[in-house]
């Protein structure tokens, strides 16, 4: 029983590094794949975008990370002080006026989306992309309110939009009012879509919810990142609804790409060549 007791002796205690010695910190500069268990040094992560060298996994990246990604440079944000004022001043284990200040901290937006306009291999285009650490990425007023105004700049100026999913869907602290949104920018996308201005919708993990129940999957092209979890109820829901096993991989963009839910599967780092493409194949080479 020694073996689990701490021995208080003076002459075993712990000496100081002598001068010259360094301390080498190696906590949080490894971190392991979900997809082949390998560890992997957080620089490689970061250099290939958070894409694991060894197997391809994609780590989840915030909205900044996707910006940069698609945009040839700097970028105009849209609607930057549009917040949540908490309409049905909702309290479950905390209230959402908490939850809102906590998330606004943590992530420096006053809400989980970034509207943007810029540029993408030369083209001018309008550009949103949620932010998956502001309350799991959640749709409500605010963001439903972003997005149409992002539609309707689309409109009025004919640039192309981009909306980056990735949410739990919508936010159940506003109630009715998230659920709104899905049919406001169901309706304003209908207007983009007779105005023929295109429109391109990437679906990244997770999408799901009212999120992949509307905006998500109403694209001119629709396409996802590998392995992303794509889908409306949660597989349980759907177990215990259907009285089913579900099928290996169920809710994964292979899967939905396999049974004609998706148009395509682009890799990350392929992804801004994808949609230059894309666009030119839409509206022409850029003037």
């Amino acid at each position: 029983m020694s073996w689990f007791k701490r021995e208080n002796n003076p002459e075993k205690k712990a000496q100081k590094p002598e001068k010259g010695q360094r301390k080498v910190k190696t906590e949080g500069l490894w971190l392991k794949c979900e997809g082949c268990k390998e560890i992997i040094w957080k620089k490689d992560l970061e250099d290939s975008h958070n894409v694991c060298p060894k197997c391809g996994s994609h780590f989840r990246i915030d909205a900044v990370a996707r910006l940069q990604l698609l945009l040839d440079g700097p970028y105009q944000q849209f609607d930057t002080d549009l917040a949540s004022a908490d309409p049905l001043e909702f309290v479950d284990q905390r209230s959402y006026r908490e939850r809102l200040a906590t998330a606004q901290e943590a992530t420096s937006l006053a809400d989980a989306l970034i509207s943007a306009a810029g540029t993408l291999e030369g083209r001018k285009v309008q550009i949103c992309a949620m932010e998956p650490k502001f309350i799991g990425g959640s749709m409500g007023g605010v963001m439903g309110e972003k997005i149409t105004r992002a539609i309707e700049r689309s409109i009025t100026t004919r640039q192309p939009l981009i909306i980056i999913s990735a949410s739990g869907g919508a936010r159940m602290q506003e109630g009715a009012i998230s659920l709104m949104q899905l049919a406001k920018i169901s309706s304003a996308l209908m207007h983009l879509d007779e105005a023929r201005v295109p429109y391109i919708s990437v679906l990244t993990d997770p999408t799901t919810g009212g999120v992949t129940a509307s905006l998500a999957m109403l694209g001119d092209l629709n396409i996802a990142e590998p392995g992303a979890l794509i889908g409306f109820a949660g597989p349980r829901v759907i177990e215990q609804t259907i009285r089913q096993k579900l099928p290996e991989g169920f809710q994964r963009s292979e899967f939905l790409l396999k049974h004609g839910m998706l148009d395509a599967i682009v890799p990350r780092l392929q992804l801004k060549s994808y949609i230059s493409q894309a666009l030119t194949f839409f509206s022409g080479p850029v003037q």
